[in-house]
């Protein structure tokens, strides 16, 4: 009765290693693993809001820069005023500024680094899994991004960063200056790209400024924005497939938890119906053994008393 009463009390029919040492043993290590499957779900948690908020940023400088190149079509239009139009566009390029140096999670930021950038790409992670193997051998999985404001036809950041942590305006895809896109831009719009002479050349989408620009310069600066719209929008792809892909695996990580949960129950949990209504049997037993011996105690008693 009482192995009974603590099977009942503990909800457990393996609660030590004496009770079964295999099971035991197995139980001990899912549990532990299912621990860490709760660490990866809390790191999953804070990648998951470091990437929403660069989407966000990017998705809003997408929006802008959509603006800026509407400025700058509706400026080939002539007898348009250039410098009231320039004017809209200060303000547009100043709104991508504070874009850049809002878009910061914990400590970091996926649309404007400060991590030296602009040395070469800085891969930043984030967690996505705890594995173990057939092995036993543990590791934890990662999702990697890379912060690109160098390659010409990959920089996936608004703005790079110093080794400082400072933001430099002078390179990523808003900051870098067109001679960068040579081999990729058609600045003159006739099926081609190349290295040309443009009006335009040393100057970024952030110090764009259509003033003085003439036709053929104005078709120039459209180039670079829609470029620059393009690099942004790839940028933005990119982290909205590692945010669905965090998305399903937190999915994933929910329910191995409660699969590994569910699979521990069935090694060493006990049944609760079965031992209740065991111990309510082995409690009628004790009742009857008590039951029993009083009436034998009181049976002697009236055998004593007729020598009386």
């Amino acid at each position: 009765m009482q192995d009974t009463q603590a099977r009942v009390s503990s909800g457990q029919r393996v609660g030590a290693a004496s009770d079964n040492a295999a099971y035991w043993s197995i139980a001990t290590t899912m549990r532990s693993d299912n621990m860490a499957l709760s660490a990866v779900q809390d790191a999953l948690g804070l990648g998951a809001a470091k990437i929403d908020t660069a989407y966000a940023a990017m998705e809003s400088a997408i929006d802008v820069v959509k603006e800026i190149k509407a400025k700058v079509v509706a400026a080939t239009e002539e007898g348009l005023d250039k410098q009231k139009i320039q004017e809209e566009i200060d303000q547009l390029q100043e709104q991508l500024r504070s874009i850049a140096e809002s878009g910061t999670f914990s400590g970091q930021n996926w649309v404007a680094t400060g991590a030296d950038t602009i040395t070469a790409p800085v891969d930043v992670s984030v967690v996505s899994g705890f594995i173990r193997d057939s092995s036993g051998n543990v590791s934890v999985s990662t999702t990697l991004y890379s912060l690109d404001a160098t390659t010409a036809d990959g920089m996936t950041v608004m703005f790079g960063g110093d080794a400082t942590g400072i933001i430099d305006y002078n390179s990523g895809i808003l900051g870098s200056a067109s001679g960068a896109f040579d081999a990729f831009v058609d600045w003159d719009n006739d099926g081609t790209t190349g290295a040309a002479a443009v009006e335009i050349a040393g100057v970024s989408i952030d110090q764009l400024d259509i003033t003085g620009l003439t036709t053929a310069g104005m078709q120039e600066a459209l180039s670079l924005v829609e470029y620059g719209l393009q690099r942004m929008t790839s940028a933005a792809a990119d982290i909205g497939s590692i945010a669905m892909r965090i998305e399903l695996q937190e999915d994933f990580i929910n329910k191995l938890s409660d699969s590994l949960d569910s699979g521990v129950g069935r090694l060493v949990d006990a049944d609760m119906n079965e031992e209740s209504t065991r111990l309510n049997a082995l409690q009628t037993q004790q009742q009857l053994a008590v039951q029993s011996l009083s009436i034998a105690n009181s049976s002697s008693e009236v055998i004593l008393s007729l020598f009386r």
